[in-house]
């Protein structure tokens, strides 16, 4: 039997995988950093996490082979890292290894000093290229140090450069106009695949600040256009193989322009903000194709995320068996014997070939028709041909429940766990489903018990334990959670506990120099660079989500401090919205906002939880909104609002004016402002 390493303490499933292999890998910390020190060995830092197929292909090529391990073993101080676990270390070398003129990616493999400051790295290499490059560095090392050390802190100063000076920022006072709302939608959609959906490029990511943005802009101006668009997207997105047409959820992104072919990984992530995406989908189209999405993607969630405890795991892997997507494709001759006559329709429905339309002779399951056309084409009603599907669905699901599955990782994180609640909260305003709500708050009392302690917020929790500081991800999207579920349940206490974390980002987080937030807290440990998260990508940036979340605070405790400091945020990064609106798209929403302004709804009266619920069924995207049934002083956007003896009432403010009390939603939503 092999000897484990170091790494078999950890509770990380990526590292853990590593726990056997012939290197002496070793976790980041203290230790490991002064053994470099004393030793003086270079370190190096391989990035990576447990559902990323390159990943795994070099471990086995290149780490569990023993003359590259021994290479590795006598000249470097070998550490593994866990990008999930930690974000901040992944920020930090991904945006050096860029800054040497790389592609990033991972694994993400950097070569550092001993005195952690990076000096040359990349992405996934071959082991033959790999040995080669380590002999290299080892040879530079030892014979040319002063140039490595020159290189590194050259480095080391891009890495901490403020981001007013990186990007050209101006702390300029915020003047907010129509133009630049619409400006950046018109550069967004310039982008726009008019055939597939997303944007004109390929691989293709889901982006869903784009297409919320986008949507919200719909809706605030009336452009029947853009909407479209959108549906359009999320409705390719739905239908193409970047979708599970069985179990239910979206792989990460695909790697061709159609949404065919995925990469077969699951991210919580991408799943809790795409149930966002189709609940306000669904709330603006009214198509079920939207609603039926959401329901398989929650019962996926429920069969193979969901821990008995509330939380979420994290990801599911792309290869089984050794074979990137093997566990989700299908022969023909299989789904033939087990469809019989149902086969025909299926095969035309999903682009199924006899020869297989994706590799070794396997299909995808690929939807390019709508139900109707299937139903019209084959002699059915839709209500059949959607009752025909639930059956099969169901009989492919039971059979490939037999397969040998993808690899589980099953930490619970707490930022992915707070996109999913608020992906399930805006699924039960759109829907109504019981379960959903109590999938939201079972999730949201499992953050606030487990994983936040004397408000202190931890990154990861597993095995009954919490570690690892949070980020300012994990902040912001948990207070932003947690609004959330106040709007949904009322109770004042997930409103309250978004306040108490906001005071600790506020005091733990926030740089003094510009008003920005750190990624990493820097007093809970000093690294080489204190990085600052701006750009919207797959997951929109944390200081996006911070900026808004002030915003909505302020609101709600008309506290000005935080809504000076959102203002203060916006205008920081203002120039980027129109220089590159597709990376500032959720930046782009909190503009809009703010521009508009935010309408600030009070309910109140014996009706009120239920009209609260009418008005968010539909989709209101600048609205934040209280309820009570009896008079309230907390939040104070409910103070000195009275109740009527039956009913309810309804006062909508912005700009610290109010309106005329109604009596309807319909009233209170004609009293909200729209985009010139």
């Amino acid at each position: 039997m092999k000897n484990a390493n170091r790494l078999i303490h950890s509770k990380s499933p990526y590292l853990l995988q590593h726990a056997y292999n012939p290197v002496d890998w070793q976790e980041w910390n203290e230790d490991a950093l002064q053994q470099a020190v004393s030793q003086n060995k270079p370190i190096l830092v391989s990035i990576g996490y447990s559902a990323c197929h390159w990943c795994h292909v070099m471990e086995k090529e290149s780490f569990e082979d023993e003359a590259t391990a021994k290479l590795m073993n006598e000249h470097f101080v070998c550490i593994k890292i866990d990008r999930e676990e930690r974000p901040d270390l992944d920020n930090i070398y991904m945006d050096a290894v860029q800054a040497m003129g790389l592609n990033g990616g991972w694994p993400l493999n950097v070569f550092l000093l001993p005195n952690q400051k990076p000096f040359y790295g990349g992405t996934y290499f071959p082991n033959k290229n790999f040995k080669a490059l380590l002999k290299n560095i080892t040879q530079a090392f030892d014979e040319h140090y002063d140039k490595l050390a020159e290189s590194a802190d050259g480095f080391g100063e891009t890495l901490s450069r403020l981001e007013k000076d990186k990007y050209g920022l101006s702390d300029e006072t915020i003047q907010t106009t129509d133009e630049v709302i619409h400006k950046a939608a018109e550069e967004i959609l310039k982008q726009f695949d008019g055939q597939w959906g997303g944007l004109s490029r390929s691989p293709k990511f889901p982006m869903p600040a784009i297409w919320e943005f986008l949507l919200s802009y719909s809706r605030l101006s009336d452009n029947l256009e853009v909407r479209d668009q959108v549906l359009f997207t999320l409705k390719k997105i739905g239908m193409g193989g970047i979708y599970d047409h069985v179990g239910g959820g979206f792989a990460r992104y695909s790697v061709d322009a159609e949404w065919f072919a995925p990469h077969f990984e699951k991210m919580l992530y991408d799943n809790g903000q795409l149930l966002s995406m189709y609940a306000k989908a669904y709330q603006a189209s009214d198509d079920s194709f939207f609603l039926e999405k959401i329901c398989e993607t929650i019962a996926w969630l429920k069969n193979d995320m969901l821990q008995p405890e509330g939380g979420f795991n994290a990801a599911i892997d792309a290869d089984s068996e050794g074979v990137e997507g093997k566990f989700y494709t299908w022969k023909a001759n299989d789904l033939e014997d087990m469809l019989g006559e149902d086969f025909e329709w299926f095969k035309d429905l999903y682009n199924i070939k006899d020869a297989g339309n994706w590799e070794e002779g396997t299909n995808i399951l690929f939807q390019t028709q709508e139900y109707d056309q299937i139903s019209q084409k084959y002699g059915f009603t839709e209500t059949d041909l959607h009752t025909k599907l639930k059956g099969i669905k169901h009989k492919l699901f039971t059979h490939r429940q037999n397969r040998v599955k993808p690899g589980l990782d099953d930490k619970i994180l707490t930022g992915w766990n707070a996109l999913t609640i608020t992906g399930l909260v805006d699924c039960y305003f759109a829907c109504g489903k019981e379960e959903y709500r109590n999938l939201a708050l079972n999730a949201a009392n499992f953050i606030a018990d487990k994983l936040y302690t004397d408000k202190k917020l931890y990154r990861v929790y597993k095995e009954g334990t919490a570690y690892n500081n949070a980020f300012l991800e994990d902040y912001a999207t948990t207070i932003e959670a947690n609004i959330k579920v106040y709007q949904m349940t009322g109770d004042i206490k997930w409103i309250e506990l978004s306040r108490e974390m906001t005071a600790v980002v506020m005091d733990e987080f926030l740089d003094q120099k510009e008003p920005l937030f750190f990624f990493n807290n820097p007093k809970s440990e000093k690294l080489i660079a204190n990085k600052k998260e701006l750009f919207d990508n797959v997951i929109p940036s944390s200081n996006s989500k911070m900026a808004r979340n002030l915003h909505f605070l302020g609101l709600y405790y008309y506290n000005e401090e935080y809504l000076d400091l959102s203002k203060k945020m916006l205008g920081m990064v203002q120039k980027l919205i129109l220089s590159d609106p597709a990376f500032m798209a959720h930046w782009a929403q909190h503009y809009m906002e703010m521009h508009l302004p935010t309408g600030e709804i009070a309910i109140m009266g014996p009706s009120a939880k239920k009209q609260a619920e009418r008005l968010a069924k539909s989709l209101h995207p600048n609205v934040v909104f209280s309820f009570s049934k009896v008079e309230s002083s907390t939040p104070p956007l409910l103070e000195g609002k009275t109740v009527p003896e039956t009913g309810s009432r309804f006062y909508v403010c912005f700009n610290k004016t109010c309106k005329q009390p109604v009596e309807t939603v319909e009233e209170a939503l004609k009293q909200l402002p729209k985009l010139n």
